[in-house]
């Protein structure tokens, strides 16, 4: 087990310093747990109002409302489970000593863009080359 490196709560990873370096993984790692550990509590959330809020509601129109709601919280607690499952990669392309690299390029992604987008695989250049693909071959 490799000793927990030391972290300041201000630290923010600079361009100056080592390109994925032990605090700059750190930073990475913590920031994705912490993600996850607030999606995982909405998801807890979530579970115990719909629990508490299932009731027989007379009216028609209030009745499709109240569905239409839950609907909609389901919707994005199924978005935020397949954050959560990018969140899982994330951190094991850490262990694996693969993270902050574009899976397409090879080339490191930008802090700024990994700051942003912690779950990111693509630089911002692959990630746009990408999407311009998918609307080329969408529209067809």
């Amino acid at each position: 087990m490799k000793a927990e490196t030391f972290l300041d709560d201000d630290y923010r990873p600079a361009e100056d310093e080592p390109f994925m370096n032990e605090r700059q993984l750190e930073y990475f790692r913590r920031k994705l747990h912490a993600w996850k550990e607030d999606i995982l509590a909405d998801s807890r959330d979530t579970v115990e109002g719909l629990q508490e809020n299932t009731r027989n509601i007379p009216d028609v129109a209030d009745r499709a409302s109240e569905e239409t709601d839950r609907a909609l919280e389901l919707r994005t607690r199924d978005r935020q489970r397949k954050l959560v499952s990018k969140i899982d990669s994330a951190l094991r392309r850490i262990d694996e000593g693969e993270y902050g690299y574009c899976e397409v390029t090879g080339e490191p992604i930008s802090l700024k863009r990994l700051d942003a987008r912690p779950i990111a695989t693509m630089s911002l250049e692959a990630q746009e080359r990408h999407e311009r693909r998918e609307r080329v071959h969408r529209d067809d």
